[in-house]
């Protein structure tokens, strides 16, 4: 998701306004290189990308993603009030479950794609991009005017761990009496791990199995070492957003800013399964997104690879046969399982059907488009 996400940058001297999660002293002790991440100083990697990538494929990886914002809506209409946000079905909700939904603009373009964390009829929690913090809230506390609704920002109260990879489950339940075999792909829990209080959520980012641990702040440091340690004999890695980057699009899911943007509708975007037109209540952004279904989308986005180990870069044109542009390139990175550049598009739909390529330098590399994920992934 779930971050418009800036690419990494590397930090120069003097960059003192960068925002830090409470865990920087931790990254920059286990050898973290700190980057600026849309606005945050975070850590691109440990030892290498391409490791910690396997890593999460193979056994587990840590991550910290603390940077992400947090929001309570309380209130009697606090429901009523999200199905008018969002595109997806608040309706389907109950305690314990978890949403994912983009929240639109009225002309189709997304703020922000989120998660939905339903404790009550009257009491959600959601998860926002970091980049977006105070671009979202503005939205929401705006959209919430004339709703029995309170907004609370709780972003600096959060520090928030992802424990992924296969031996995720059996790492956290090393560490809390939470049964973790009752949570559920997409649900949540509350329990002590390393004897700490957390939501403990079942999502991911990765497409592997895995918890999302929400705890107090002030608690960040020890849960991480925590984590780190009872991890340690079943091949857990540190690993930061070069391996997060390259799993996310491994397995095909957006990234704001990338995939999705104020410019790409969900529809556009291949997430048509996450806008309910029938869903009995008008919300943001339905008559056009009700107009694009029934005309159909001018651009598509689509996933490719190439066959070559050339990564193709965000904003590289693709070409069709006559070689005119017809589309440009939102994400591109090497796939360390497949070995092979992979990325994602925005092509014109009446191009889907010719040859499409890319120039890298000279070189034309044809794009054989693909329906993600790219590798073998579990299923939930």
């Amino acid at each position: 998701m779930a971050l418009p996400e800036a690419a990494p940058r590397a930090l120069v001297w003097g960059m003192s306004e960068l925002k830090r999660t409470p865990l920087r002293d931790f990254h920059a002790a286990h050898g973290g290189r700190l980057v600026d991440f849309a606005g945050w100083e975070m850590p691109v990697q440990y030892k290498s990308i391409l490791e910690e990538h396997k890593a999460v494929r193979r056994a587990a990886g840590l991550f910290d993603v603390s940077h992400m914002g947090e929001v309570d809506v309380r209130g009697p209409e606090a429901g009523k009030f999200l199905n008018h946000l969002l595109t997806n079905d608040i309706a389907k909700l109950y305690p314990g479950r978890v949403l994912y939904s983009p929240m639109c603009y009225p002309n189709s373009g997304v703020v922000d794609d989120l998660l939905v964390y339903m404790r009550t009829p009257e009491d959600y929690f959601l998860c926002i991009n970091a980049g977006n913090i105070t671009k979202d809230l503005a939205w929401i506390q705006e959209q919430a005017k004339g709703f029995a609704v309170t907004i609370t920002d709780r972003s600096d109260d959060y520090a928030l761990l992802a424990i992924q990879g296969p031996n995720a489950a059996a790492i956290v339940q090393s560490l809390t009496g939470a049964k973790l075999g009752a949570i559920k792909y997409y649900h949540f829990g509350e329990g002590t791990v390393a004897g700490i209080q957390c939501i403990i959520s079942r999502t991911g980012y990765t497409g592997e199995d895995g918890f999302e641990l929400y705890h107090a702040a002030t608690e960040a440091p020890a849960l991480a070492e925590a984590v780190l340690a009872a991890g340690a004999e079943q091949g857990l890695e540190l690993a930061g957003l070069g391996a997060r980057d390259s799993l996310r699009l491994e397995a095909g899911y957006p990234l704001y800013g990338h995939e999705i943007t104020a410019d790409i509708s969900p529809l556009t975007a291949g997430l048509g399964w996450t806008v309910k037109l029938d869903k009995g209540c008008d919300f943001i952004g339905r008559e056009a997104l009700e107009a694009e279904k029934r005309n159909g989308a001018a651009q598509k986005v689509v996933f490719f690879r190439t066959g070559d180990r050339r990564i193709v870069r965000a904003d590289t044109p693709v070409l069709g046969p006559d070689g005119a542009q017809v589309g440009r390139v939102l994400s591109g990175t090497l796939s360390p399982v497949l070995n092979e550049a992979i990325g994602s598009a925005l092509v014109s739909t009446a191009a889907l059907t010719q040859t499409l390529e890319v120039d890298i330098r000279g070189t034309k590399l044809p794009l054989q488009l693909v329906k993600p994920p790219f590798v073998p992934l579990k299923k939930f």
